[in-house]
């Protein structure tokens, strides 16, 4: 019977030791969530660009608001990197949104995003406002050309010209339907990029 005793002791202390202190709360494990390249799209729309150095447009609708998209066949970046360059040219899906004076831009391969203000007059297009290069705008020259946005640069340092690089690259695919009908009935050849959950 003394043995038993102290055997009893230790063995209550053992389970004592092995219980968490918080043994009376769920246990129940709470799945992660797994951000996926959508979330990082979506969260863009709910920011609004902050006015650096000019006045926020007014939102007003202008003739180039759409959802546009561009995949460069680049192939991905060789190696990974802590700090990439701001609008780097870099292969893989790209989205832009101009919409009522706010663009935003995309990078899906790592989440790389950035917005801004954006003015329309004529056939110039005007970007400031972004963090990434507040103090500086640029000038680019505009065509809409069978469904596509074509840009081209007049005068835009940002990032040392990686952002009228990556702008004027090629041609930023509409996601707008080309017409009411095919609005309606969902029958047009979207540009791949163009689902909102991609």
């Amino acid at each position: 019977m003394k043995k038993v005793i102290p055997l009893v002791i230790l063995l209550t202390l053992v389970l004592s030791a092995c219980q968490s202190a918080n043994s009376g709360s769920n246990t129940t494990p709470t799945p992660s969530l797994t951000k996926t390249p959508a979330d990082g799209w979506q969260a863009l729309f709910q920011r609004t660009p902050v006015p650096w150095t000019t006045p926020l447009p007014p939102e007003e609708a202008t003739i180039l608001d759409a959802t546009y998209v561009k995949i460069n066949p680049r192939l991905a970046t060789p190696f990974p990197c802590k700090r990439c360059p701001d609008y780097a040219l870099e292969g893989g899906l790209w989205k832009l949104s101009l919409s009522k004076g706010t663009f935003r831009i995309y990078y899906t391969m790592n989440g790389w995003r950035s917005l801004g203000s954006y003015s329309v007059s004529g056939d110039r297009l005007y970007l400031f406002n972004d963090p990434y290069c507040n103090w500086e705008t640029g000038t680019y020259t505009w065509k809409l050309e069978d469904g596509s946005l074509v840009l081209s640069e007049v005068d835009d340092p940002c990032s040392q010209g990686l952002r009228a690089a990556n702008l004027i690259d090629q041609p930023w695919l509409s996601c707008q339907p080309p017409n009411t009908e095919a609005a309606i009935t969902d029958h047009w050849q979207k540009p791949e990029g163009c689902d909102p959950n991609e």
